[in-house]
């Protein structure tokens, strides 16, 4: 029976390609829409992700998200370190500053500088030079993307990517490029440029307070929990994991932005667009194929056997649906990797879209479970 209901399926060329191309669209676009959406939140703790060293981020207790930036006492820093359980802790300092390039114009950047002594908040990876040659006087170092782009010079018309050994001037002191690294793109799309704390702090413009954050480590066999809290406890200042810094730039971005409004109503209208496409296609095709199921039902078949004829037949479009989509927002991101455009497609994106396309087909096969239930085997001997 159910290599029949695969061949009264696969029988109607017209039906079963309409079938598909609803599901493939609706996939692709809950697919592609996601995966959009995915990679614009990550850019907005692509900082967190970068700086990989710490298991604790301490802030001001009014910070909201990582880009809001409220300035920590120097003193802070020892008050840290003074909390039992805390092995060690470094400042961190993260700020924007205009870089003025060898052609005269001017770029701002995202400016961070790292802990002297141990370098811990260095970018993840380093494509050209060393992260020691950041203690060479007036040393940075310069994300790939930002050196290739808005960082690069023209001459002639043709771009010419700011490379090592190169110079620029940030905020009227002169900057030596000594490394080019690889790190996430910001939410803006500018260039990250990294120095040494003391550098950035003397780089930027004066004021009272300057340290941004404070990364810390626990000791060996203390919970980060634990030591999170004693930090709350004894400085009044607030203490986050990186997975919690994540959480409240995502939690902030959820609840004072449009973004997941307007990518939500995308990937809502694929859902509805492909439950109405592949739903009306498919109770279509079973309507026009009654006769043969009224056969079956002539023949002794049950409903149960009926409703699983239908139910195999909705299961087979929703995995070829499924796969054609899918693999089509795979190469959409594979096309669109190295670009402006934000693209990211973790497992669990793979699996809500099935989970999504799965239900699509359940929804129609429901509607025509229902009418092959009721059918009248009698039908067939009508003329």
């Amino acid at each position: 029976m159910f290599l029949i209901a695969l061949k009264m399926l696969i029988g109607d060329r017209a039906k079963y390609i309409s079938i598909i191309l609803g599901l493939s669209f609706a996939s692709f676009i809950i697919s592609q829409q996601s995966g959009i959406l995915v990679g614009i939140v990550k850019r907005t703790y692509g900082l967190v992700t970068d700086t990989s060293q710490p298991s604790i981020w301490v802030v001001d207790p009014t910070v909201q998200f990582i880009d809001d930036v409220k300035p920590l006492k120097d003193t802070d820093l020892y008050r840290v370190l003074s909390v039992e359980g805390v092995a060690w802790a470094v400042p961190f300092y993260k700020g924007t500053i205009q870089a003025r390039l060898k052609n005269g114009t001017f770029q701002t950047c995202v400016f961070l500088g790292i802990d002297n002594a141990t370098m811990i908040g260095t970018p993840p990876i380093m494509l050209e030079g060393k992260i020691e040659d950041l203690r060479r006087e007036d040393a940075v170092i310069v994300n790939k993307v930002g050196a290739e782009t808005k960082l690069a010079s023209y001459v002639n018309g043709e771009k010419i990517p700011l490379k090592v050994g190169d110079t620029m001037e940030l905020n009227d002191h002169r900057a030596i490029v000594v490394g080019i690294c690889d790190v996430s793109r910001t939410f803006q799309s500018q260039p990250v440029i990294y120095t040494t704390y003391d550098r950035a702090t003397y780089f930027v413009p004066a004021q009272r307070k300057r340290l941004s954050f404070i990364l810390a480590e626990p000791l060996p066999g203390r919970s980060v929990k634990e030591v999170c809290r004693r930090i709350i406890d004894q400085t009044r200042l607030m203490a986050y994991t990186p997975q919690e810094l994540e959480n409240l730039t995502l939690s902030y971005y959820v609840k004072y932005t449009g973004i997941f409004v307007n990518f939500g109503v995308a990937i809502i209208l694929g859902f509805i667009i492909g439950t109405a496409i592949a739903g009306q296609t498919l109770y279509n095709f079973t309507v026009d194929n009654l006769p043969y199921f009224a056969i079956c039902k002539a023949m002794g078949a049950d409903n149960t056997l009926l409703v699983k004829m239908v139910l195999i037949q909705a299961l087979l479009v929703s995995v070829i649906g499924w796969g054609i989509g899918i693999g089509m927002a795979a190469l959409f991101g594979f096309a669109t990797g190295g670009t402006e455009l934000s693209f990211s497609m973790p497992m669990w994106l793979y699996l809500l879209s099935a989970f999504s396309i799965l239900m699509i087909c359940l929804f129609a096969a429901f509607v025509c479970m229902r009418r092959v239930a009721t059918l009248d085997p009698a039908i067939v001997f009508k003329s």
